[in-house]
């Protein structure tokens, strides 16, 4: 099982390894079905590439993006106005905050994706309320998971005033995580097609 590096896009397998492989290959009869020992296509793996490549366009920015307090602090703030305090249930109050916010169409994606009952917005405005009374604070630096606002857990550059950048950078939008299990997955698919013999052999099954 000794592994060689001297031509690895032929094999990764020393010569007895190989030997080894080809006679359990040739012996195996594979409950009558035969398995010829073909490289993987070359357009099977550009269409592989093509997927990856299109998800990764499609989705941009969408993978692992996370709210953040700032982007519920209107919705927080429009709980004490009125018309909010004068519905009749809490379908009637959260329709009430929707025309309160200005402008939600730039976040329609965010919102969309985690939107909060008056339920929610009862329990996580007064953690909202507190950080707004804390000073030097920028709510863009927590992020509300469930029903707790929370410091992200980004360390960004540092600001004039000492404190650091909390926030998801626009190219991380949990892309970094993505790449390396995508790098993991293809690096173990060479690594056990090239344990295989070269693909110059063919088995002859009996």
């Amino acid at each position: 099982m000794a592994w060689t590096f001297n031509s690895p896009m032929a094999t990764l397998s020393d010569a007895p390894t190989v030997k080894n492989a080809e006679q359990l290959w040739e012996r195996e009869s594979l409950g009558g079905l035969t398995e010829d020992n073909n490289p993987i296509p070359v357009p099977v793996v550009w269409l592989v590439f093509l997927t990856v490549c299109t998800a990764f366009c499609v989705t941009f920015p969408l993978w692992g993006q996370r709210p953040t307090a700032a982007l519920y602090e209107p919705f927080v703030n429009a709980m004490s106005d009125p018309s909010v305090m004068a519905a009749k249930d809490d379908a009637q109050a959260i329709q009430a905050i929707y025309k309160l916010v200005p402008d939600t169409s730039s976040k329609d994606t965010l919102i969309a994706r985690h939107p909060l009952s008056m339920d929610q917005l009862r329990q996580i405005a007064p953690q909202i309320k507190a950080l707004e009374a804390r000073p030097h604070i920028d709510l863009k630096d927590y992020t509300v998971v469930g029903e707790n606002v929370v410091l992200a857990n980004f360390e960004g550059n540092y600001r004039p005033d000492g404190t650091r950048i909390r926030q998801q950078p626009w190219w991380d939008k949990g892309y970094t995580i993505d790449v390396f299990y995508l790098s993991a997955f293809f690096l173990g698919v060479f690594l056990v097609v090239k344990r295989l013999p070269p693909t110059d052999w063919q088995p002859r099954h009996h």
